[in-house]
Order: structure tokens, then C-alpha cells, then sequence
């Protein structure tokens, strides 16, 4: 996973306490904001990294298929 700057952290924790207080009508502090980002990260960042990981390979993949097809179009036929 990439590392994240304490901005960014920062940042995302106060999403979670906004994200809670606007939904949720619950204000919760840094610390529990801090927990639950800790949770998604660890435990639920991977499964999107992994999804992200995986439409990058199937894109490779795709413009490799491409790119041999380009290329047999380019050889001369003897």
C-alpha cells in the first residue's frame, strides 16, 4: 500500500468524523476516527488495492493483445 503523508491522514480522519457526523448524526473524536481509519486500511484497503491491481493487469493485458496484433500487421510477407 502506498505510505500517506500525516497530512493526508489528517485529512482522511477528518472525513471519517465528517462522514459519521452527517450520516450518522454521531460526532466522534480523533482517536476513534483514527481506529476505524486503521480498520479500513488494514483490513479493507487490500481488497481494493488488490481489485485495482487486477484492472490494471486485465488492461496490460488487452493493450498487450493489441500491440502483438499490431505487429504481425507489420510483417512483410515474404
Amino acid at each position: 500500500m502506498p505510505r500517506l503523508t500525516a497530512e493526508k491522514k489528517r485529512e482522511m480522519i477528518r472525513e471519517i468524523q465528517n462522514y459519521f457526523w452527517e450520516e450518522r448524526g454521531e460526532e466522534i473524536g480523533e482517536i476513534a476516527a483514527e481506529t476505524c481509519f486503521e480498520f479500513i486500511k488494514d483490513r479493507l484497503g487490500p481488497v481494493f488495492y488488490n481489485a485495482a491491481i487486477r484492472d490494471a493487469r486485465e488492461i496490460a493485458e488487452q493493450r498487450m493483445q493489441t500491440l502483438e496484433e499490431d505487429l504481425y500487421a507489420l510483417e512483410k510477407q515474404l
